[in-house]
């Protein structure tokens, strides 16, 4: 019995034994396995916070800031002012437009990329576009700057991967053409390169942005008035039709304040879309250029004599012997038959009366008068430098008569038509300006007196209400034009070209306080039977210039008086 309970229990232990035996290894991998996730926890722990520190490290120190991403260029963008004209409408204003730029290791077709975009952009030039998509290390490539929002929607909607937008600034004109001349133009950085653009950024100030910024700074206001300068613009455009000329330039200028109103050059430039390169067939020949004006010069001629003493309206001269002058002969276009008065060498347009005249002043008189009236030397407006004057290279007698009336002098026609308004404007030398002023007069150096003032004025309105004088075609009743003819031989290579000339009508109005001056000028005009085949400027340049006087004086508050001529 003792041995076999012994045995029982012997057996009873040694199951006990074993169980305990088999439960021991489970218990111990879970150990282990708690240990390795808190080692890998801590670990995790640790790692991130030294992430942590080292960026509130980075965070603490001094480091300069980068304002761009290494894959873009630096902007050199441009906000500019807005450009009003002197009533306050607009006619230039920066607006936000897509540019489209290509990251190269984005694309993933260069091929289809280009092709694809030249049948949306037409002028695109698909070899360079190809080529810079060739270095995958440049992360960003100027495509098309500029693009208007349609052309944009159509280059997005080809869903060409590595392609994106950005918007920047751009100079628009919303009034097209008009006054492009004046106005300029910007490059494609929205930089002023010309005109009153360039003026804006030498004068008044643009700020650089890195995107879309319009500027705050105050608008820009021209002296130009948009409504005359439609005018302008209209009158030439319809001249060179019906007379057929290669050209025309114009302007209108306040007589008392220099204030430019109106200037006008065709062919004409869009200050939208400039060429970036000088083309001599679309210069503006208001500023840039310069032209022998031919009688509208005796303006200052018959001036001078009556200032300087030289001769009184009524003094009489015998103009019916030609001039001589070395080998040339110098004659009227056509002959009075008669002695005639300064009033009358004036209206007759006589190249042999106002020849005698300058040669009774002498050289010095002559080139000292010229000079008093600041055409003998360099100026310059807010649209830039005007064309300095190419002036005889001697003032010997046949320089002198020729000089009288307009020929071996040239000069830019807004240089000549701010000395000529010198003479009425009671103030002094005028000087022009493109900006709206406070109504003063620039330049308070007086030219001439109130008495030659007066004397010219009367001459002036006396050579288009008197039946000789060849400015006729130019009356507009109730306004009282006055005014004085020029039809001049243009200059070519090596010498004057055939049967071409450069007509021109100097106009003032109104004449009993005169106010504003209009000068036109058609380059080589045909005859047609509207001017009985000639090509004068009494036939062209003077009806223009009637035409333009009757749509501007009435924008310029000028009330219509009704007098008779006799009057």
């Amino acid at each position: 019995m003792c041995s076999a309970t012994s045995e029982t229990q012997l057996t009873r232990h040694d199951d006990v034994a074993v169980g305990e035996a088999r439960s021991l290894p489970s218990n111990g991998r879970l150990s282990r396995q708690r240990v390795a996730h808190t080692v890998v926890l801590l670990g995790a722990i640790a790692a991130f916070g030294g992430v942590a520190a080292q960026l509130l490290s980075l965070g603490m120190t001094p480091r300069p800031v980068m304002a761009l991403a290494a894959a873009e260029p630096i902007a050199t963008s441009y906000s500019r002012p807005d450009i009003i004209d002197r009533n306050g409408r607009l006619l230039a204003t920066d607006l936000e437009a897509p540019s489209l730029f290509a990251d190269p290791a984005m694309v993933l077709d260069r091929d289809e990329v280009v092709e694809k975009l030249a049948t949306v952009l037409p002028e695109l030039n698909q070899a360079d576009l190809r080529h810079q998509l060739l270095d995958k290390n440049r992360r960003f490539v100027w495509i098309a700057r500029g693009l208007s929002p349609a052309v944009a929607q159509r280059v997005h909607n080809l869903g060409l991967p590595g392609l994106a937008f950005r918007g920047e600034l751009r100079r628009a004109y919303p009034a097209g053409m008009l006054a492009g001349h004046v106005l300029g133009a910007v490059n494609i950085d929205n930089k002023g390169v010309s005109g009153i653009e360039k003026y804006i950024d030498d004068d008044v100030g643009v700020d650089a942005v890195h995107s879309a910024r319009l500027s705050t700074r105050a608008p820009v206001r021209l002296s130009l008035d948009i409504g005359v300068q439609h005018a302008l613009e209209d009158e030439l455009d319809t001249a060179i039709s019906r007379f057929h000329t290669t050209g025309a330039a114009g302007l209108v200028l306040d007589i008392k304040t220099g204030e430019v109103l109106a200037s006008a050059s065709f062919p004409r430039v869009d200050p939208g879309r400039p060429s970036g390169q000088p083309d001599t067939a679309v210069l503006d020949k208001i500023s840039a250029s310069t032209f022998e004006l031919g009688s509208v010069f005796k303006t200052l001629t018959i001036a001078m004599a009556l200032d300087e003493g030289i001769a009184k309206p009524s003094s009489m001269y015998d103009v019916r012997t030609p001039l001589q002058a070395g080998r040339y002969t110098i004659s009227d276009f056509h002959s009075a038959g008669r002695p005639l008065s300064v009033a009358e060498i004036f209206t007759h347009s006589s190249n042999v009366g106002t020849g005698m005249l300058a040669l009774q002043a002498g050289p010095q008189r002559m080139k000292g008068f010229l000079d008093k009236l600041g055409l003998l030397g360099s100026m310059k407006t807010e649209t830039g430098a005007i064309s300095a004057p190419q002036l005889p290279r001697a003032w010997e007698r046949a320089e002198l008569i020729t000089t009288s009336y307009g020929h071996g002098i040239a000069v830019a026609p807004l240089q000549f038509a701010a000395a000529s308004a010198s003479l009425f404007n009671g103030h002094g030398r005028l000087v022009p300006t493109f900006l709206r002023t406070d109504g003063a007069a620039h330049d308070r150096q007086i030219v001439v007196t109130a008495e030659t003032s007066r004397q010219m004025a009367r001459l002036f309105r006396s050579n288009v209400i008197d039946q000789d004088g060849t400015g006729e075609r130019a009356d507009v009743v109730g306004y009282r034009v006055g005014g004085k003819t020029g039809t001049a031989d243009l200059a070519g290579s090596g010498g004057y070209k055939a049967k071409s000339v450069i007509s021109s009508f100097l106009a003032a109005f109104p004449m009993d306080a005169p106010r504003y001056m209009t000068f036109v000028l058609l380059f080589e005009p045909n005859g047609t039977a509207e001017t009985g085949g000639q090509r004068t400027a009494s036939t062209n340049a003077a009806p223009v210039t009637a035409r333009l006087i009757t749509r501007i004086a009435p924008q310029l508050g000028v009330v219509p008086v009704l007098i008779a001529a006799t009057q």
